[in-house]
């Protein structure tokens, strides 16, 4: 009994110590991801920062060259406001794009002959418009007809498509690399609950024949016991000493495995109760047992500690889950748009076709109003966004009234265009509007499938193709989701 009781210590606390191993390796393997995660995130986010900044830039100086050139020409007032407005946010992009790139020496460098270039073409902006102010039209005109405003522009566009393309270098391999290692983690995560399902089912069938062992030894001791006081004394010794290795064994379980485990899974507590029946088992020292006693230590071995091996599947199969969603977000970024010109209402209205029936079985109605033609963008990352939003309009209406979804899309300034998708549904607690944005938040009564990935995955289709998502919402009476897109991506796209 020693040599196996010694054998069943050694092994129990190998596979202890394999499964301790294991989900230490999936814990630290998680927290890498998170740190990876959130470290790649604000890289990329300071790359596209420095990318839009350069191309905001870039856009006040084409705006105030037009505005210079269209008064000198055409002397109408009208011309000024728009130079007026652009001069006015050079110097502000202009300062922050010199923040963002600190600690970038490439970027950096190349700093101060911009900051000469761009003093220099106000300068010289400024001087054309005191000519033409002055009453010296013709010199003004000359002025801008030399090759002198032209080079410094294309000097500057220059050193700011340098800095658009190392930017967009940089955010792809951030993404590359960031999609690389979560796929890394999902393979590991799902070897490893594998390997603690293999370690969990071994675990049970030693505990199960060291229980049977014990028991036919204290049998054997019950038979002895009429005539062979020695040999009783000595099996009574070996098995106190079993019981005592049976107790440490069981320490080791109920306290070294559960701090780790309780970081994957909340199943202490059932295997708690299970273990206090085996106990009484095989702690007995002798005693007779009842059958209420046998009983539910078969019940421990046979039903509970297979339903903890359930819950370990389920909480490795709910990570997977999640590595899957950071996939599916990191993928956005780095998958390649294609603008096209896309009609606003027929889109709408094809996607309003795909739940017509669901709208129609509860009376509900879809009302739109459509006031802009056509514009630029990437028609599956469109499809995707306003899909979501349809489907979740269906899915939380409110259960009380038919369902009314209304879509407006109308122009919101001069290369903006506006889509309005408003229900009627049970609405969004002001706390949570922008909490539902998050990656695995969501809102409400949770009564639907889902891992809270939708929105999220909406606002980072909106923002790759260069618009914002928002929502304005009273709890029980509606929600309205307002997207915001540029009308050309392509130039977006180009920059």
């Amino acid at each position: 009994m020693s040599t196996n009781n010694a054998s069943f210590i050694r092994t129990t606390l190998l596979m202890l110590m394999v499964g301790a191993a294991i989900l230490l390796g999936i814990i630290l393997s998680s927290l890498w991801l998170v740190d990876q995660t959130r470290t790649t995130f604000d890289y990329v986010v300071q790359e596209r920062n420095i990318r839009s900044t350069s191309a905001d830039l870039l856009q006040n100086l084409v705006d105030a060259e037009t505005g210079q050139r269209g008064y000198i020409i055409a002397l109408d007032q009208s011309f000024l406001e728009p130079y007026k407005e652009a001069t006015s946010e050079i110097g502000a992009n202009l300062d922050r794009l010199a923040m963002l790139i600190k600690g970038r020496p490439i970027k950096e460098e190349r700093m101060p002959e911009l900051r000469r270039l761009i003093e220099t073409k106000r300068a010289e902006m400024s001087a054309t418009l005191d000519l033409v102010q002055n009453g010296r039209q013709a010199e003004a005109v000359v002025a801008v007809r030399s090759e002198v405003g032209r080079e410094l522009m294309d000097q500057i566009r220059q050193i700011l498509e340098f800095y658009k393309k190392q930017s967009d270098v940089n955010i792809e391999t951030g993404v590359a690399e960031q999609i690389e290692a979560t796929s890394q983690l999902q393979w590991f995560t799902i070897g490893g609950a594998i390997a603690i399902v293999l370690v969990v089912g071994g675990a049970i069938l030693i505990i199960g024949q060291h229980v049977r062992d014990l028991s036919i030894a204290r049998s054997e001791v019950e038979l002895l016991n009429s005539g062979l006081e020695e040999r009783v004394n000595e099996r009574t010794e070996d098995l106190i000493k079993a019981n005592q290795e049976i107790q440490r064994y069981a320490y080791i379980v109920t306290h070294d495995l559960r701090a780790p485990l309780v970081n994957v899974m909340g199943f202490t507590a059932e295997l708690d109760t299970s273990l206090k029946a085996l106990q009484a088992y095989v702690l007995a020292d002798g005693q007779a047992l009842s059958d209420q006693q046998i009983q539910e230590a078969r019940l421990a071995a046979s039903e509970d500690l297979p339903e903890a091996i359930g819950f370990i599947r389920s909480s490795t199969k709910k990570m997977d889950g999640l590595i899957n969603a950071i996939l599916k977000i990191s993928r956005d970024g780095r998958r390649q748009l294609k603008p096209e010109r896309i009609d606003v209402k027929a889109l709408l209205e094809a996607t309003g076709a795909s739940i017509h029936h669901q709208i129609s079985e509860g009376d509900g109605r879809i009302e739109t109003e459509i006031k802009v033609p056509a514009i630029v963008s990437d028609r599956l990352s469109l499809e995707q966004i306003l899909g979501n939003l349809f489907d979740n309009a269906v899915k939380y209406k409110h259960p009380e009234r038919p369902l009314v979804l209304s879509v407006r899309a109308i122009a919101d300034g001069k290369r903006m265009v506006r889509i309005e998708v408003q229900d009627n549904g049970r609405g969004i607690s002001e706390e949570d509007h922008e909490r539902i944005f998050e990656l695995f938040r969501r809102s409400g009564q949770q009564n639907q499938v889902g891992e809270g990935i939708g929105l999220a995955h909406v606002r980072s289709l909106a923002r790759n193709l260069g618009g914002e998502i928002t929502v304005k919402s009273e709890f029980g009476h509606g929600s309205t989701f307002i997207l915001r897109l540029p009308t050309d991506l392509s130039k977006l796209v180009r920059s």
